[in-house]
């Protein structure tokens, strides 16, 4: 059995001999993808389930067609993102070839988080293929079942030679990350993030982190509740809160909160039942570890609960849970909630509300429920996020034209159709040039004069740029 640095080292040199280069060969792999998820969809989704009591319905779109629809997209458009992208020149370089070429990076690290184990593990692998680059693929070991599947199934499908998955807890994982690698992607908790970036600085090696934070949900002025109430129950509660997008807390007024509670309780009723433990749809808290972080939280909480609060230690169970007169300092506030407790904060106006948000560190997403265009404009211009919706939620990381990824403590770096692959790609600036115009070269070479740099000056300034290519 090859150890880890082994691996790494057989991957690097599958890389060196350029496999992974042409443009048939990450097509191949990408298609190959396809049929492994389309092939194995049950064994996936009684995985999932095994893992996170996770809903078909949720599993399928979160998990599965998400990753799909990112193969169809990225087979669609590799092809044109592999091409050369010819840039503007100056006068100096009006005989030259200019562009920009997106080279693989070499060896990539992709380590996938436990709350969507199938979604978050490969969808950067989808942008690494097509970057051209070879993988260590590190599911999550909390999720065991999928972790087990992943296992199996990757090197039934893709390439042995160029793609590896290597399982285990945080001792293997530290012991992997002292291996260079050409890039790290990172999708989890800011502590390990910490942790992975210490690691890559022994390497010089470049990271993408994609963390969380608490997103923070604003309702503000004129608003539909009732469709506000649904948009947020189905945000919040899908996985039963185990999203790194998911509204995290609710800002809003006192009269709005009066008005939303009964709304909340009518749709969390309609959705999961008054019984929402039985309800099929209802995901589970991922282990007995998390399940008590969550209870703690819930328990030094000095906001009270008005919706929910009930749990099932045995079946890590916690039902959808409200809780009104939570202060910014509460301990729900201290940290990202990750679980189905929501508490709703209230200000008195628009800017007292931004102010609060600015105060926190910048979330992985910012929600504004309002009518008022006006409202949502100016919190979007006076707030940071990694990504902004107004009237919904979670919603926007599903269009791979955009890009998915945090800012400051919520992660650094991106990915989702071509900026995945962007992210994974290196753009090698290029420049070829032949012997003509040595006339006009030789301005450059001693003996210095003033008329020799006068000239220069104008040859290479912006305002004799060419768009000739």
């Amino acid at each position: 059995m090859e150890t880890q640095s082994q691996v790494v080292d057989r991957l690097r040199s599958v890389f060196r001999s350029g496999i992974t280069i042409p443009v048939e060969f990450r097509l191949t792999q990408l298609n190959k993808l396809m049929s492994m998820i389309q092939e194995n969809e049950e064994q996936i989704l009684k995985a999932l389930h095994e893992d996170l009591a996770k809903p078909k319905f949720e599993a399928i779109m979160s998990e599965v067609d998400i990753v799909v629809n990112e193969l169809y997209f990225a087979i669609a458009n590799l092809t044109s993102w592999i091409q050369p992208e010819y840039v503007s020149k100056n006068l100096a370089t009006k005989l030259d070839d200019c562009f920009v070429r997106r080279e693989p990076l070499g060896v990539v690290l992709i380590i996938g988080p436990w709350n969507y184990p199938l979604h978050l593990l490969l969808l950067p692998l989808v942008s690494a293929i097509a970057a051209g680059n070879c993988a260590v693929i590190k599911p999550s070991e909390v999720s065991a079942h999928t972790d087990r599947l992943m296992a199996e199934l990757i090197p039934k499908y893709l390439s042995q030679d160029c793609y590896t998955v290597v399982r285990g807890a945080a001792e293997e994982t530290t012991t992997l990350l002292l291996n260079r690698f050409d890039h790290i992607f990172y999708t989890g908790s800011q502590t390990v993030a910490r942790i992975i970036m210490r690691a890559a600085s022994v390497h010089l090696t470049p990271v993408t982190l994609e963390l969380g934070g608490k997103c923070p949900c604003f309702i503000y002025g004129r608003v539909d509740i009732a469709a506000a109430a649904r948009r947020l129950v189905w945000s919040k509660y899908f996985n039963a809160g185990q999203s790194c997008v998911a509204p995290d807390y609710v800002l809003c007024s006192p009269d709005t909160r009066d008005a939303l509670l009964p709304a909340l309780r009518q749709t969390l009723e309609e959705f999961y039942s008054k019984e929402p433990q039985t309800s099929p749809d209802m995901s589970r808290i991922v282990s007995p570890r998390h399940w008590t972080r969550l209870m703690e939280l819930l328990k030094r909480s000095a906001g009270k609960v008005v919706v929910g609060g009930e749990s099932d230690r045995e079946d890590k169970y916690i039902a959808p849970t409200v809780l009104v007169d939570v202060a910014e300092d509460d301990a729900l506030m201290a940290e990202e909630i990750f679980g189905p407790i929501l508490p709703i904060l209230t200000v008195e106006s628009l800017e007292e509300g931004i102010a609060l948000i600015n105060r926190q560190e910048k979330p992985l997403a910012l929600y504004v429920f309002s009518d008022e265009s006006s409202v949502v404009n100016t919190v979007l211009e006076r707030t940071s996020s990694g990504g902004f919706c107004s009237n919904d939620g979670i919603i926007h990381m599903c269009l791979p034209t955009l890009p998915f990824g945090g800012v400051g403590t919520s992660g650094y770096g991106s990915y989702h159709g071509r900026w995945g692959f962007e992210t994974f790609s290196h753009r090698r600036a290029c420049m070829l040039r032949g012997w003509a115009l040595e006339r006009l070269n030789g301005l450059r070479y001693p003996p210095y004069t003033e008329t020799k740099l006068s000239w220069l000056r104008w040859t290479t300034s912006a305002k004799s740029s060419c768009s000739l290519m």
